[in-house]
């Protein structure tokens, strides 16, 4: 066994023996949580060394197994895969570290089940993010979905039933009835399902046929919420906030997107995605997509809603980049996967800190609670910027990309949502900082901490971290950007089953 086949093994692998670890040792919960913040230190490490080695021309693969002619297991990394992997381990880890502080300062129950839960969807995770063909990814995208249910139910209320029946029949539903068809009919007409440099149908498909696959892939992928197929993410903030930081960043949707990205990529290539009317049908729904739901979290008063309809927003931006037929499109859906994860997580990180400190869940409840946990506003609104894309935070750089790539292909719609969608997070997001930080004079008294001593340290530092983050990706962004530029030129396991 090479050195390669060897990471793909641990990054795999490391997410399911914590989970077993965890299950171990679930009756002893200072043991529990050390063996999960070590867990995912090393499978940050792992991710990491894959990351370096495709940058250096050396992707890390695997074949595991070819249960029948033309469908595979296997696996190889690639430059979007690389960083959605980095992405995923390092958020876990702050998650992690956040959700200790949350789920004791909440005395939540099921906390063993709960961490073994993470890490489970942390090895879908990893199987989507390390896929060498579209077979594999569906297997991967199905476990993630399964693992994250009793996360969405974690609550036990018949709320969170019914939000979580919406997300298994929902995102189930769409896997059964679009994407495997879809998968199917790539099988049926190229023989196989790899990621191929440059599109696996390049040249195999009319406007017709091509038009149909890409509909079908594409919202066949539900966890990106695309409209129509969003309900189930708003119907998910029932949730624990870690949970909703894990679904919002870290994991879930951000595994639509990547799904949507790597067929744009590696199934059609920008060439044909520039001759199919149903790119630009999708490119259309994005927009719509993006500024609908912008205005939908303008209206909520529950903070966690209202992140939850910016997230369905944000990711329009990532699956219409991926429409644009050229690849600077794909680069700045890459980036803005990234950069997106860092800020929401940020976000949510926020919410459930103060939720857990004051009890206080509304907007309309934050007034002048800035006074009384300064580091978790300041983070919030940091994290705001970087959701806007004001300099200097991360997303700048993605929506410019964006916007540049839009304006150069003539999608003129695309180019105004975003426009209308960053003025739109002005209005719904730094209200809510500014009248943490800057209550109106004679305004009413903020609340008291329900928990004594207010937001646990560890969340504050996990909030800390992630709004720095926002930050210092501004600053990587054009090695980022230089790091996914190959993404045409990939070849993932060509011609092999």
């Amino acid at each position: 066994m090479n050195t390669g086949e060897l990471l793909i093994l641990l990054v795999l692998g490391l997410p399911l023996f914590a989970a077993a670890v965890i299950y171990a040792v679930g009756r002893m919960p200072d043991v529990r949580e050390t063996l999960t913040l070590v867990s995912c230190i090393a499978l940050a490490v792992v991710a990491i060394s894959i990351f370096v080695r495709v940058g250096q021309g050396q992707p890390p693969e695997l074949m595991v197994t070819q249960p029948v002619p033309g469908l595979s297991i296997a696996f190889r990394a690639e430059p979007l895969g690389a960083l959605f992997a980095v992405m995923a381990s390092v958020l876990w880890g702050v998650n992690s570290l956040y959700s200790i502080g949350y789920m004791r300062g909440r005395r939540e129950p099921n906390q063993t089940r709960f961490y073994m839960c993470f890490a489970i969807a942390m090895f879908g995770v990893m199987g989507i993010a390390m896929a060498a063909n579209l077979f594999t990814l569906f297997v991967f995208y199905e476990v993630l979905t399964f693992a994250t249910y009793p996360l969405v139910t974690h609550a036990g209320t018949p709320a969170a039933r019914r939000g979580g029946r919406i997300y298994l029949i929902t995102l189930v539903g769409a896997s059964v009835l679009l994407l495997l068809p879809g998968i199917v009919g790539v099988q049926a007409v190229a023989g196989s399902t790899s990621f191929v440099a440059g599109g696996l149908l390049a040249g195999r498909v009319d406007a017709v046929v091509g038009s149909v696959l890409l509909l079908l892939l594409v919202f066949g992928a539900a966890k990106a919420a695309l409209m129509p197929l969003h309900g189930w993410l708003p119907a998910a903030m029932v949730a624990p906030a870690p949970v909703s930081a894990l679904l919002h960043a870290v994991a879930v949707v951000k595994a639509g997107v990547f799904t949507v990205l790597k067929v744009s990529a590696y199934i059609f290539g920008p060439d044909l995605i520039s001759f199919l009317p149903a790119a630009t049908w999708i490119l259309w729904v994005g927009a719509a997509t993006i500024v609908i739901a912008s205005l939908v979290a303008m209206k909520k008063d529950d903070l966690k809603a209202r992140l939850a309809w910016s997230t369905v927003g944000q990711l329009a931006y990532i699956t219409s980049a991926a429409m644009l037929p050229m690849a600077s499109g794909l680069v700045a859906g890459g980036l803005h996967m990234v950069f997106h994860a860092v800020a929401k997580i940020t976000l949510f990180m926020c919410a459930g800190a103060i939720y857990v400190a004051t009890g206080a869940s509304r907007v309309s409840e934050m007034g002048g609670l800035g006074r009384r946990m300064p580091w978790v506003f300041t983070a919030f609104l940091v994290a705001s910027l970087g959701i806007i894309g004001l300099p200097p935070m991360a997303a700048m750089w993605s929506k410019l990309l964006m916007m540049t790539a839009a304006f150069e292909t003539g999608h003129w719609v695309f180019a105004a949502a975003l426009v209308a969608s960053s003025l739109l997070g002005l209005v719904y997001l730094l209200p809510i900082a500014f009248r943490g930080l800057f209550p109106p004079l004679g305004g009413p008294a903020a609340r008291e901490f329900v928990r004594p001593g207010g937001t646990p340290g560890t969340a504050v530092f996990a909030v800390c971290a992630g709004a720095a983050g926002c930050v210092v990706l501004f600053f990587v962004a054009d090695a980022l950007a230089n790091y996914l530029a190959p993404i045409r030129a990939v070849t993932i396991m060509e011609g092999a089953p």
